[in-house]
C-alpha cells in the first residue's frame, strides 16, 4: 500500500486494528461455545458424530481439567483456559 493510500484512508478515521488470529485452542473453544449454544451443555460425547475430532479435542480437555483439580501437576491447563471453560458450564 502506498504512502498516500495510508494517509488518505487516516485522514478519513481508518481504524489500523487486526484481529490476531486464533490458536487450535481458540477455535475449537468457539466451537464449544457453539455446541453450548445449540444444545444448551458443555457435555459434549466423546465420539462426536458430527464432529469426531470436536469431540476428542473435548474429551482431551475434560481430562486435563479433573486432573488440574486434583492437584496433578503434570496437568498444563493454564488458568484463563479454565476459567473459559467454566463460564460455559463445562463439566
Amino acid at each position: 500500500m502506498t504512502e498516500g493510500r495510508i494517509q488518505l484512508l487516516n485522514k478519513i478515521g481508518f481504524v489500523w486494528k487486526c484481529r490476531p488470529s486464533l490458536t487450535p485452542w481458540d477455535r475449537r473453544f468457539e466451537e464449544l461455545v457453539s455446541f453450548v449454544e445449540e444444545f444448551g451443555h458443555a457435555r459434549v460425547p466423546n465420539k462426536f458424530p458430527r464432529n469426531p475430532s470436536f469431540g476428542e479435542w473435548v474429551h482431551t480437555q475434560r481430562r486435563k481439567y479433573k486432573h488440574c483439580f486434583k492437584g496433578d501437576a503434570s496437568s498444563k491447563m493454564a488458568k484463563d483456559r479454565i476459567e473459559l471453560l467454566n463460564k460455559v458450564g463445562f463439566e
